[in-house]
């Protein structure tokens, strides 16, 4: 404990990576131990375009070892540093998992929460959506052991029940019939159907998307918050139909990415809601070109690919622009705790994306978030307010 005086005598001693199934993705988490034996954790992923992620980070790990962890912004300095000739990408993630996981031990060894060393909390209820709503559901029914979802009518049905369990707000993705009737998952920006490498839109496939979002609106109401993900999905031409094509249905946002700053201004001066972008980026950097074009209404932040320091400075970066900020989290409930602290720390904070559906068992590897009417209550709890199974996790091995 810190207790020895301003300067901590505690050491960075090892790095161990652990991967746990999960159903169609992989769980992964990353344990620091310093050699008096605090621990700190960290989770990322390597199930969004980053594989052989863990390897990175195990290859960095004897840059770090030696290190005093609670002056994680001089590890994450050095760890740039040394990653400058191919900053981004691997890299940055790696050094983002790194940079949570000492960022645990610096708060659990002053006896506080992560929020705390960051100034805050300045929120501890922090409203949610419900994220892949009904497109799991289409995916991945049978790894959670939830009926499928096939038709408009149970589009409206789970609608309904997603309200009914008091959520305020959810984000679903296109979701059209296939030729057996059956709805699916359009996404030809990730390669799982035909339409690659073109991404061209048709007009039936606007009208499949107006009959999805009419399903959900009526089944839920005026107030609702209804959020729609189309990725990488279409080039500008396309977006700017999809836009079009949204606007009976009141959007809270309509996400789109794009590495083409100029090109998603475009989109967003003539969209008829607001416009959600940016998760895909690393960095001050990467986000300031899209900033400069006032491309998005509303940044997405992925903390886990960037570390909850470097998200920090790109949230107050997005203030300056008048833009507020949400965290793209998809992941498991340590992710969840780590992008609940931004969520609570950030002045320019919108709404915090969240996962319900998943595997059985997620919660084995740690507790389940508390939500209450539609908003997480953060926790209390030291370092990142939750603490991991160590044993769950590797009773799960990848398959």
């Amino acid at each position: 404990m810190l207790g020895r005086g301003t300067e901590s005598a505690m050491k960075i001693a090892r790095l161990e990576t652990l991967r746990a199934d999960a159903g169609w993705r992989i769980f992964s988490f990353l344990k620091v131990t310093t050699d008096d034996g605090l621990v700190g954790w960290s989770e990322y992923s390597e199930s969004f375009g980053s594989a052989g992620l863990s390897a990175v980070i195990e290859s960095l790990a004897p840059l770090v070892i030696g290190r005093d962890p609670t002056r994680w912004e001089e590890v994450t300095a050095w760890l740039q540093v040394m990653t400058r000739q191919s900053r981004g990408g691997l890299n940055q993630q790696a050094i983002a998992a790194i940079e949570n996981a000492l960022l645990d031990i610096a708060a659990r060894a002053r006896g506080l929460s992560v929020a705390a060393l960051f100034g805050g909390p300045i929120r501890t209820r922090i409203p949610v959506y419900w994220s892949h709503f009904a497109s799991y559901r289409v995916r991945n029914a049978a790894h959670m052991g939830v009926p499928a979802i096939r038709s408009r009518a149970d589009v409206a049905r789970h609608a309904a029940e997603v309200k009914e369990r008091g959520f305020r707000a959810l984000k679903t993705n296109i979701l059209i019939p296939g030729p057996d009737g059956a709805l699916f998952q359009y996404a030809p920006g990730f390669g799982r159907h035909a339409g690659w490498p073109e991404l061209n839109w048709d007009n039936r496939l606007l009208a499949e998307l107006r009959a999805h979002l009419r399903s959900i609106r009526d089944a839920v109401g005026p107030e609702m918050g209804i959020h729609l993900d189309t990725n990488f999905h279409f080039r500008t031409e396309g977006f700017q139909r999809v836009a079009e094509a949204v606007a009976p249905y009141d959007l809270t946002w309509l996400e789109i990415d794009s590495h083409d700053p100029a090109a998603l201004a475009t989109i967003k001066r003539m969209a008829p809601c607001p416009v959600a972008s940016c998760e895909t980026l690393h960095g001050r950097r990467e986000f300031r070109p899209f900033l400069e074009q006032y491309a998005m209404d509303v940044g997405i932040v992925d903390v886990i690919w960037n570390g909850l320091g470097e998200s920090m400075k790109i949230a107050s970066f997005c203030d300056v622009y008048e833009v507020n900020c949400a965290p793209h989290n998809f992941y498991g409930n340590l992710c969840t705790a780590i992008s609940a602290t931004f969520s609570a720390c950030i002045p320019n904070f919108r709404v915090m994306e969240i996962d319900i559906d998943s595997v059985a068992w997620r919660d084995e590897f740690t507790a389940a978030p508390r939500i209450e009417d539609g908003a997480l209550v953060l926790s209390e709890g030291p370092g990142w307010g939750v603490e991991v199974n160590e044993a769950a996790i590797r009773a799960r091995p990848v398959r």
